[in-house]
């Protein structure tokens, strides 16, 4: 292919990187959607090696991003002409992220029956730091070790888009080196510092405030993946976190559960009025 018609196809193949949010706590998930446009007028052949579609992250801070491993992105598919495939992919677990800083992602698509590559726009997101609120340690059993791994707990927030304070949960090992798992819980209020407590199975439970009358209520297992969640109004009473001596649940106690969509009823309008049944007619006396 010559690079005159190399260019016209690359014009006619595009390549977009999009984020849902900008900020990340050091080691949070960061989800990435790939978007991959066809106007090309044939079907595209994509996912077959899996070198066909990579990534490459630099930090604007003049620091190496060292690379764990390859995306996995090995799944072969056709994308049809005038047709838009989405991918989605979590960086975190293949770059070294971190560090607080500013970091720029690209992605590279290859197509190698035309000898084609495409090269996405460069994206952005800043990682930042958290403030550790709580902290508790505990023990897991795993089939291959004899005694428990020793883990812990942690609460952090962090100053979401310098404008709003969020809550996350950090599962790591106990001295903090290795970080497990980052779950972000939600907005948090400034005023309000969260309620927390660690059941007999080691599950977290936490509930904070996160409006005038809201509380949100997350309960998480040991690896730090969320079970549970609800939202709770001050309404009579303030909700909290109540332990069963009896044996050992936590639950919330006071304030009202929100219900969630999928719980509230389901009202079905008719389509049309149905027009009165005529009253049956008497018969005529003789």
């Amino acid at each position: 292919m010559t690079l005159a018609a190399a260019a016209r196809v690359s014009a006619q193949v595009s390549l977009e990187l999009v984020s849902d949010q900008d900020q990340y706590l050091s080691n949070e998930a960061e989800p990435l959607a790939v978007k991959i446009t066809n106007r090309s007028g044939q079907p595209l052949h994509l996912g077959a090696t899996p070198d066909w579609l990579t990534f490459n992250v630099e930090s604007t801070d003049n620091f190496i991003v060292i690379k764990n491993g390859d995306v996995p992105v090995l799944n072969p598919f056709d994308l049809e002409s005038s047709q838009m495939g989405t991918l989605h992919v979590n960086l975190q677990p293949y770059f070294q992220m971190g560090r607080p800083g500013r970091y720029k992602i690209t992605a590279t698509l290859r197509i190698k029956e035309w000898g084609l590559i495409v090269n996405s726009a460069p994206i952005h997101f800043d990682v930042i730091h958290g403030a550790e609120l709580w902290a508790q340690d505990f023990g897991v059993i795993t089939p291959d070790k004899l005694a428990p791994e020793p883990r812990r707990f942690s609460l952090l927030k962090a100053n979401y888009l310098k404008e709003q304070l969020r809550l996350y949960a950090e599962v790591s090992s106990a001295g903090g080196s290795q970080v497990l798992k980052v779950a972000e819980l939600g907005p948090l209020v400034a005023f309000n510092s969260p309620e927390e407590m660690v059941d007999l199975r080691n599950r977290l439970h936490v509930l904070w405030q996160t409006g005038a009358q809201s509380f949100s209520y997350v309960m998480l297992n040991p690896d730090g993946e969320v079970l549970q969640r609800e939202t709770y109004d001050n309404f009579n009473s303030r909700p909290h976190l109540s332990l069963d001596p009896s044996n050992g649940s936590i639950s919330v106690a006071g304030g009202v559960r929100r219900p969630k969509p999928d719980e509230l009823p389901t009202i079905k309008m008719p389509d049309a009025v149905m027009a009165p049944t005529p009253a049956p007619a008497v018969p005529a006396k003789k």
